[in-house]
C-alpha cells in the first residue's frame, strides 16, 4: 500500500500495517514493506489429545491428534482459557519445522494434526505447510478457530483443511463481542463458515455460554436460526460451559440448567445434533438419531464409550443415517494419550 504500508489479509481486522509495526496479534509483522509470519514454526504448546477433546464429534471419532499452538491471538477475549500463550506479545516457544511435526505425530500414533490452543488464523501461513506434509502421510488437519477469517484465508485453506469446530462466544451477541473480546461485529464469523461450507469443510459449532453477560436465549434462538437456514440442521453445535479464568475470575460457572435450556431452544428450532460440553458424564454429550431417539454413539468425556451405529453409520433402531465424516476408532482400539509438554 501507499507509504509502505501493507494490509494483512489473513483475518478479519484487515490490520493495515505501517513499516517496522505489526498486526493486532503482534506475529505478523512489516518489515521492509513486506508482510512476514515472524512466528513462522515457533511452537508453544504441543500434546496429543482425543479429537472429542477439539471439540469434534462427528469427524473422525475416537481419533486422536496432535495439537499445535503459537503465541498471541486475534481476539481479546476477558476470559481466555489459555491465556499464558494467547496474550503473550513476545514470540516464546521451540522452532520445530512441519516435517518434525509430522514425524512427531506419527511416532505418537496421532491420525491427524489440529492447529489449536490459540487461534491459528493468525499463523496461516505454517499450518497450510504442516497440512501439506500431512496429507501426504495420510493424516487429516483441522482448525480450531474463532472464525475471524477473510474469505482468503478460507479459500488457502481449501483441500488442505479438512475440518474447523469454529467458536461463538455468548451466543454470538455482538454487544458481548464488543466488551469482551475486542471484537466489533460477528458477522465475518458467518460469511466465514458460509464459505467453508460451500468448499465442502466439516463444520462444527461451539457456544461458549458465559453467565450473566452471554447466556440470552434470545441470542441463542437467533443464533441457532442462521446455523439452520444458512449451514443445514446437520451441523453438529455443542454448548460449552464456561470456567471462571484471566480477568473474569469473579463470574459463575454456567450452570446445567442454562446449557439444558440452550439445548432445548436449538433442538426446536430444528437442529438435529446438539451437545453439552464440559460437563463431563452428562448425558447430552452423547448422540441420539434424530429421527427415533435412539443412542447411537456414547461418550464419557472426550472419550467414546459405545459405539452402537452398524454399517454405513446407520441407527440400529431405524436405519437412520447418522452424519459423520471418517472413520470411528472404535473403544478400545484408540492410541494412548501422551502430553508432550
Amino acid at each position: 500500500m501507499e507509504g509502505r504500508k501493507v494490509e494483512c489479509i489473513a483475518c478479519a481486522r484487515r490490520c493495515k500495517i505501517p513499516e517496522g509495526s505489526h498486526g493486532f496479534c503482534f506475529v505478523r509483522q512489516n518489515i521492509g514493506g513486506k508482510l512476514y509470519l515472524a512466528n513462522y514454526g515457533v511452537i508453544d504448546a504441543m500434546q496429543v489429545d482425543p479429537i472429542e477433546k477439539k471439540p469434534f464429534n462427528h469427524f473422525y471419532p475416537g481419533s486422536t491428534v496432535l495439537g499445535i499452538g503459537t503465541s498471541s491471538c486475534n481476539f481479546g477475549c476477558q476470559f481466555c482459557q489459555n491465556h499464558n500463550i494467547s496474550k503473550d506479545n513476545e514470540i516464546t516457544g521451540a522452532s520445530v519445522s512441519p516435517k518434525e511435526l509430522i514425524e512427531t505425530a506419527k511416532r505418537y500414533g496421532a491420525q491427524g494434526v489440529a492447529f489449536t490452543y490459540n487461534e491459528p488464523t493468525i499463523f496461516m501461513e505454517f499450518a497450510l505447510d504442516v497440512a501439506k506434509l500431512a496429507h501426504k502421510n495420510g493424516m487429516f488437519t483441522v482448525f480450531v478457530t474463532n472464525g475471524y477469517m477473510t474469505t482468503e484465508a478460507v479459500d488457502a485453506m481449501k483441500g488442505l483443511i479438512d475440518a474447523a469446530v469454529v467458536d461463538f462466544k455468548g451466543n454470538g451477541e455482538d454487544k458481548f463481542a464488543n466488551r469482551f473480546e475486542m471484537v466489533m461485529s460477528n458477522e465475518p464469523i458467518k460469511r466465514a463458515l458460509e464459505r467453508m461450507k460451500r468448499n465442502d469443510m466439516h463444520i462444527e459449532i461451539t457456544d461458549l455460554i458465559i453467565p450473566r453477560v452471554g447466556e440470552s436465549l434470545e441470542a441463542c434462538d437467533a443464533l441457532t436460526k442462521w446455523v439452520v437456514s444458512a449451514l443445514g440442521p446437520d451441523v453438529p453445535v455443542h454448548f460449552t460451559r464456561f470456567h471462571p479464568d484471566y480477568k473474569m475470575m469473579d463470574y459463575p460457572e454456567t450452570s446445567a440448567s442454562v446449557l439444558k435450556a440452550h439445548y432445548d431452544m436449538a433442538k426446536k428450532n430444528g437442529m438435529r445434533y446438539v451437545y453439552i460440553g464440559n460437563i463431563p458424564g452428562n448425558k447430552y454429550e452423547s448422540t441420539y438419531c434424530p429421527n427415533c431417539g435412539a443412542l447411537v454413539v456414547e461418550r464419557e468425556g472426550f472419550y467414546l464409550k459405545r459405539w452402537l451405529l452398524i454399517e454405513g453409520n446407520k441407527c440400529p433402531k431405524c436405519g437412520s443415517t447418522i452424519p459423520i465424516t471418517g472413520k470411528a476408532t472404535l473403544p478400545g482400539s484408540e492410541p494412548e494419550i501422551i502430553s508432550l509438554y
